[in-house]
């Protein structure tokens, strides 16, 4: 979605490499730039003049770290106050601090997602160890209470829904009854889907104002399609000012419209983004964190994210046996170890969002990431699929018909199951090499990883000479070091001080004869 603003930013901070100091010139001319990419993103006119103008002041003030180039200066500022417009921090959600269940009203127009987001609420909240209920009050849309009960079986959250919809029905009476049917159940959340329109109109707040009046809802949240840019907000201030919103929640962030909206709709009504989704499946929700974003808007990554993906998808005894595994570089690492491996980075999502998060993936590297085929995925997993369990555990015995087999199994060709097993076996090598200390191969000035350094291919084997130090002081260091035995294993580590079998202390220490000749001097 901030693509295009993201690449015209890179642009612009591109222009201030190289550059020693910033001239007035230079930051007129930056934030022209970034006030040019704001509003081609459709930000919010007054947003976008507040932000340059609070760009510019702090650049102008000089409030600029000397150990930063211009560039990093003005990246500085710049993710600083985009911080500052998408909130500033995260907001969370503010439970009952009794023993009634704490309710949650999702307001909005229709199409918003809001049907499909109280699902995926719902299961963010089982995750975070909540036991909530859905609650299908939207009673006006065709089929919105078959598809509300759909969901909730789907995130594995009950449904409460005791109208048919389709027109029939009272939704405020729903939503009252509601709350006896969690203080009778246990539910401690409570997740009530209201009715939206294709616009806003007198009917539509009426019946949310009345809903709300009678579950007095802990948090209000106006649910907006990220899609629509500027009407977005319009559309916020309007459910603000009729029903009165505690917080936003941003659906269809994963969409390719410019994203303006996400920028303005905080800054604009005043109120929090508390809550994003970005795509289809339930897991793609999780709380709206500004820092997060700003630093994906500024091609920076988003590793707090990506690991706390990683963290729930991958599992860690697992993971951890694998990386032994590769790194003793024995050969125990197979290919069965590498698609279960791939199975749980694939439950992270597509490829291509999760290398999104990673830093510098900008320019040329963004564009590959955006063209990344995942069937190339499905066929490695075919390829693997279709080895005996043998074969998986050692790629050394696959032969000429092995190979054939194992192309015909999996539909592609031998070329493909050569290049498979090559570049799993390098890769494991590489990784050999890691674990043993050597550094990447072929890079000089990388060896040493606390192991022993890679040996060129030239180099041969057996003891080096002994070469001749042309200072005195060192070469008398040298003598003296070939003269002394190899040291032994020590017991105690205060023998490491003392003369075997002396009992002496370091006081009883004495210089080589050459080197005390050189301080007597």
């Amino acid at each position: 979605m901030f693509d295009t603003l993201q690449n015209r930013l890179a642009d612009t901070f591109k222009s201030l490499r190289g550059k020693g100091r910033l001239t007035d010139a230079d930051i007129d001319d930056t934030t022209r730039e970034i006030r040019i990419a704001l509003l081609e993103a459709d930000v919010a006119l007054p947003v976008v003049k507040e932000f340059v103008a609070k760009v510019k002041e702090r650049a102008h003030g000089l409030e600029l770290s000397k150990a930063l180039n211009p560039s990093q200066q003005i990246i500085k500022i710049v993710n600083e106050e985009l911080i500052d417009i998408l909130g500033g921090k995260t907001r969370e959600i503010r439970f009952s601090k009794g023993t009634d269940a704490t309710v949650i009203m999702l307001a909005g127009l229709q199409g918003a997602g809001k049907t499909t987001l109280a699902g995926k609420l719902g299961h963010w909240l089982r995750e975070q160890g909540h036991s909530p209920v859905l609650v299908a009050a939207d009673l006006q849309r065709p089929n919105a209470v078959q598809q509300l009960q759909v969901i909730g079986q789907r995130a594995g959250v009950p449904v409460y829904a005791p109208q048919p919809g389709n027109g029939v029905g009272d939704p405020v009476q729903v939503a009252r009854d509601s709350l006896d049917e969690a203080r009778h159940k246990l539910y401690d959340v409570v997740i009530v889907d209201t009715a939206g329109r294709l616009g806003v109109d007198e009917e539509m707040m009426t019946q949310a104002h009345d809903i709300k009046a009678a579950v007095n809802p802990n948090e209000t949240l106006f649910v907006v399609d990220a899609m629509i840019g500027q009407d977005a907000v319009n559309t916020a201030k309007a459910f603000e000012e009729g029903v009165g919103i505690d917080g936003v929640v941003l659906s269809k962030l994963d969409g390719d419209a410019r994203g303006g909206a996400a920028l303005s709709i905080a800054r604009v009504i005043g109120k929090p983004i508390m809550f994003a989704s970005n795509g289809e499946q339930l897991t793609d929700f999780d709380l709206f964190h500004p820092d997060r974003m700003a630093s994906r808007i500024l091609g920076m990554g988003d590793m707090l994210t990506l690991i706390e993906q990683a963290e729930k998808a991958f599992d860690a005894e697992q993971s951890r046996a694998s990386a032994e595994k590769l790194l003793r570089g024995k050969g125990e690492f197979g290919l069965q170890d590498f698609l279960a491996q791939l199975k749980q980075l694939r439950k992270m999502g597509p490829l291509s969002k999760i290398f999104g998060m990673l830093p510098g993936m900008g320019g040329q590297m963004k564009d590959a990431v955006e063209n990344l085929d995942e069937r190339e995925v499905d066929h490695l997993e075919a390829i693997i699929l279709s080895m005996t369990p043998a074969e998986r555990d050692d790629v050394s015995i696959l032969n000429g018909s092995r190979r054939a087999r194992i192309a015909a199994g999996s539909g592609l060709e031998v070329r493909d199951v050569n290049q498979l097993v090559t570049r799993f076996v390098e890769a494991r090598k590489m990784m050999k090499q890691l674990g043993a200390g050597g550094g990447m191969p072929g890079m000089p000035g990388m060896g040493g990883m606390g192991g022993r350094p890679v040996r060129s291919k030239n180099q041969k084997k057996g003891k080096k000479k002994r070469g001749k130090n042309g200072a005195p002081l060192r070469r008398g260091a040298q003598r003296a070091a070939a003269q002394t035995p190899a040291p032994q294993p020590v017991d105690d580590i205060s023998s490491m001080f003392t003369k075997p079998g002396s009992g002496q202390g370091a006081d009883s220490f004495e210089l080589p004869p050459e080197m005390r000749k050189m301080f007597d001097k």
